[in-house]
């Protein structure tokens, strides 16, 4: 499970992240990254977190489907937190073909989508 301080929860951030970040496609998902963005919503001079969201629309599937991707993403997205700048606001979107990707294939994608944003950075 990712961590509470790492989880993207505000609406605002999302749009930050998906109008005003990078991103990179793959057939099951795409990766949407505002980079070291300061947040406004932390009190203090330190840091800010990553954070990451996820979005999966009804047309991965019905609410089973759905549910077993956000697992699934979340849980990879758990390992791969600290490859970002502190402070970076990460969404990953879930495409059609998301929920008949298997495990293995969804790592594939998320790693592929971070090694172009991150430039290499990525597993």
């Amino acid at each position: 499970m990712l961590p509470t301080e790492n989880r993207l929860r505000r609406r605002e951030d999302f749009a930050t992240a998906v109008r005003r970040g990078r991103r990179a496609g793959r057939p099951a998902l795409v990766v949407h990254l505002r980079s070291g963005a300061t947040d406004p919503h932390a009190p203090g001079e330190s840091a800010p977190p990553t954070r990451a969201g996820f979005v999966v629309s009804k047309a991965v599937g019905g609410a089973v489907v759905r549910n077993n991707v956000k697992r699934r993403l979340r849980h990879l997205m758990r390992d791969r937190i600290d490859l970002f700048p502190p402070g970076s606001l990460v969404v990953v979107r879930a495409l059609p073909g998301a929920g008949d990707a298997d495990h293995a294939q969804l790592a594939r994608d998320l790693d592929a989508a971070l090694e172009r944003l991150l430039g290499g950075g990525a597993r």
